[in-house]
């Protein structure tokens, strides 16, 4: 999925134009992993990859890309993959204020900056403990704070799908991939809950066994789960230059 095709509206941050003509914009990441998704919809649905989308690809990073016509229109990540939604120890999204205020307060680096919002933050940083949502999952019952990371992680996932399917103008479908989206059933429930509103309608039962697709008969959007093959695709345009 070729990101630099990102309309002006979503790719352009608001600052000085000169930072943009230097390549301070919004690029997006996972794009191996996109790219593969919408070929495998290419060959399971034909009509569903051209249809409008959003490709939910949440793991230790994550980030979700609204897609229509086959071609992005936006997505979460933005100049580095520290933004977007939260994620496992990236804080995603973020005042910008608060950055200057640590480093008046703490009289960090640059680079120490860098480590404590790539590397310090996110769940790991609100759960106190770990950034792993298998972990979250099993203290949640009798942990307030491991609770409270998995609850902003399904707000901030669900609430960019609401945003995105106005960007879209409605929604057809929605796929979730990466080692949550693929594997956590109860992630992806509560994402789901309150989407009713814009056609989502989850089956429980084909949820929970992680089948392809988890929504019901009657949902107007259909909702998948594909595991991504970032390796497949790169295997492929390595075969396609050399070929």
């Amino acid at each position: 999925m070729d990101r630099s095709a990102l309309p002006a509206q979503a790719r352009r941050l608001p600052i000085p134009k000169t930072f943009d003509e230097r390549g301070v914009r919004r690029y997006g990441f996972h794009g191996l992993a996109f790219t593969y998704l919408l070929d495998e919809l290419r060959r399971l649905a034909p009509d569903e990859a051209d249809a409008r989308l959003i490709l939910a690809h949440l793991g230790n990073g994550s980030s979700l890309t609204a897609v229509t016509g086959g071609r992005p229109i936006d997505t979460t990540m933005g100049f580095t993959p520290i933004g977007g939604i939260v994620m496992s120890t990236r804080t995603g999204d973020i005042d910008p204020g608060v950055v200057t205020h640590l480093m008046r307060e703490t009289r960090a680096t640059a680079d120490d900056l860098e480590r404590l919002l790539s590397r310090e933050s996110g769940l790991l940083a609100i759960s106190g403990h770990s950034g792993d949502v298998r972990e979250l999952l099993a203290r949640e019952p009798e942990d307030a704070d491991s609770r409270l990371a998995v609850t902003i992680f399904c707000y901030e996932t669900r609430k960019r799908i609401g945003a995105f399917a106005a960007a879209l103008e409605g929604l057809d479908g929605l796929v979730f991939s990466g080692g949550i989206g693929e594997h956590a059933s109860s992630i992806r429930e509560r994402i789901c809950a309150g989407l009713e509103f814009v056609g989502v309608a989850i089956d429980r039962e084909r949820n929970a066994a992680n089948a392809p697709v988890i929504s019901t008969d009657d949902s107007r959007v259909r909702v998948r789960v594909i595991a991504a093959n970032e390796e497949l695709v790169i295997a492929r345009d390595a075969y396609r230059l050399l070929h």
